[in-house]
């Protein structure tokens, strides 16, 4: 343990990149005059813990412990801190540091910031690792903590803190969010729910595009979704050529994007978030030939972020879940790679993190 670290915590973290998970002490520190210091109750888990705990992306240092859809109740603020006070419920997302200073920073865009502090795999200001959630506790700068409404269940909305906020962000910034306008949603999955939901809540028509056709039921009965493509179906496919206004595509694993592009009015956008582990090939003739766009967008800053929450509350929208004990949590990441879940697991800490 790191000796400037005098708050025993207790987490499961992942050693090496077979990517299991077991119990691990470590430390975190005190709170400082702009830190906010709670009890984690619960935790989402995201598919880039499971590319983290695997080091699939390459850059995963070990220990690593992760978990950045954490929602608890304050137990104690710093000195200097404005924003919260103990009892209240808060959140932390995917980020934890910034340098509030750069463009990116300045205009309420942390996400982007260069010298971006992740929830963990990241090294925070004293040269220690930065931690996630799958823990008993959090500290973290108030600037970094997003104020949960009374209204929406910690449980079922500690998703939104990755999930919500990178599927709300870019129907904002890239206009998508119009009522009248068709929005397609690659993947039915944890971003992919996600985003129907808020798409819906924004008054816009929502088609959904997956592989699995068994999904159809669910999609259209209960999540309400307007229409929805088997993409390998080529004539449902060629039927829906050039009717979409954009694209969230949150697939994470290689896929071809030149029928989504062929999905696209001129002018239309497909938006990436979901991130596969190999390059994508994209075609360029049919970008040119309707003006289209492809383009990227990853989580949002903390002003959006407290936004889409609150937005959230307001339209009653939540993530569907399905809650874990931390011991299920390896059996839960066998079970993620191969998309069995409706639609986020999300672990119990609070009840079920035992300190072994």
């Amino acid at each position: 343990m790191e000796k400037s670290h005098p708050v025993e915590a207790f987490g499961w973290a992942a050693r090496e990149t077979s990517g299991v998970l077991s119990p691990f002490q470590f430390s975190r520190r005190a709170t400082g005059e702009k830190d906010v210091a709670f009890k984690v109750l619960y935790c989402g888990i995201c598919h880039s813990d499971l590319h983290a705990i695997k080091n699939e992306w390459g850059n995963t240092s070990y220990p690593c412990l992760p978990g950045h859809e954490i929602v608890g109740v304050v137990t104690e603020v710093g000195s200097k801190v404005q924003k919260f006070k103990v009892g209240d419920k808060v959140g932390v997302g995917c980020m934890v540091g910034s340098c509030h200073s750069c463009d990116s920073c300045g205009n309420d865009l942390e996400n982007y910031c260069p010298k971006l502090l992740l929830t963990y795999n990241s090294t925070y200001y004293d040269g220690t690792p930065t931690y996630g959630g799958y823990s008993d506790i959090m500290v973290a700068d108030e600037h970094f903590v997003i104020r949960i409404p009374d209204n929406l269940p910690l449980d079922a909305c500690a998703p939104l803190l990755c999930a919500g906020i990178t599927t709300y962000s870019p129907l904002r910034y890239f206009g998508l969010d119009k009522p009248g306008m068709h929005v397609g949603v690659v993947g039915l999955g944890g971003l992919g729910h996600a985003a129907v939901k808020f798409a819906k809540a924004l008054g816009v028509k929502v088609t959904v595009i997956s592989t699995s056709p068994a999904k159809k039921k669910e999609a259209v009965e209960r999540l309400g979704v307007d229409s929805f493509l088997v993409s390998h179906d080529p004539d449902q496919m060629q039927v829906a050529m050039g009717t979409m206004d954009g694209i969230i595509d949150t697939v994470s694993a290689p896929h071809p994007l030149l029928p989504l592009i062929g999905l696209l009015k001129s002018h239309g956008k497909l938006i990436l978030v979901g991130v596969p582990e190999k390059p994508l090939e994209l075609p360029v003739f049919p970008l040119i030939m309707g003006r289209k766009i492809v383009a990227g967008s990853g989580i949002g800053g903390i002003k959006e972020t407290q936004e889409m929450i609150d937005f959230a509350a307001k339209h009653n929208i939540t993530a569907d879940i399905e809650v874990i004990p931390m011991d299920y949590v390896n059996t839960a990441m066998e079970r993620l790679a191969k998309a069995d879940v409706r639609y986020r697991f999300v672990i119990d800490i609070g009840n079920t993190l035992k300190i072994t």
